[in-house]
């Protein structure tokens, strides 16, 4: 076998091995993700998104994100919700905040299965900034900063995806280090 042969082989090995493992979800708070369950399906076992959880079924989103889709969710982590203002998360979670409770969530939410690799591409196209239109009516701005995206709320908080492209049944779920918040 000839050098160049040698080199081909192994690269086109390289390249199946690589692809193998790209193909396998992250585990995300210690759990692993399945792309065959639903976000809510994965996400109840996720031990950094249990505010998340408890803000999803306060606002009664449960059976919407339980749905077809397909949807991608920008999910804050636990730690992210811990950002902010002391007792606000508390406050939300009382049922006579639903609404305000529901419009922040739904402004994580997208109507499309978005992984990274498509926003990046936008955000190329649109020459380093992408408009990111949600369910809950808010518009992000998506850009890169080095390899993470970056999404900017309305407020002008910056939220950086921690970890990409959890693939789920319905959609996908990238999660994020701060909670995005629409312009009030």
């Amino acid at each position: 076998m000839t050098i160049a042969r040698t080199f081909a082989a192994g690269l086109i090995g390289l390249t199946i091995a690589s692809a193998a493992v790209a193909a396998e979800n992250p585990m995300v708070g210690g759990a692993p993700m399945y792309a065959s369950k639903t976000i809510v399906e994965n996400a109840v076992n996720s031990k950094d998104h249990t505010t998340l959880v408890a803000a999803v079924k306060a606002a009664g989103l449960v059976e919407t994100l339980s749905g077809k889709g397909p949807f991608t969710v920008f999910a804050p982590t636990n730690a992210a919700f811990d950002k902010l203002q002391k007792g606000t998360v508390e406050t939300l979670l009382k049922p006579e905040n639903k609404d305000m409770l529901v419009k922040i969530l739904t402004c994580h939410v997208v109507a499309a299965d978005a992984m990274s690799d498509a926003i990046g591409k936008m955000i190329m196209d649109d020459g380093g900034s992408h408009d990111v239109k949600t369910v809950g009516g808010c518009v992000f701005k998506a850009s890169m900063k080095g390899d993470a995206i970056v999404l900017t709320d309305e407020r002008g908080r910056t939220a950086k995806v921690t970890i990409a492209d959890v693939d789920q049944s319905n959609g996908v779920i990238h999660v994020i280090d701060t909670v995005l918040l629409p312009a009030m």
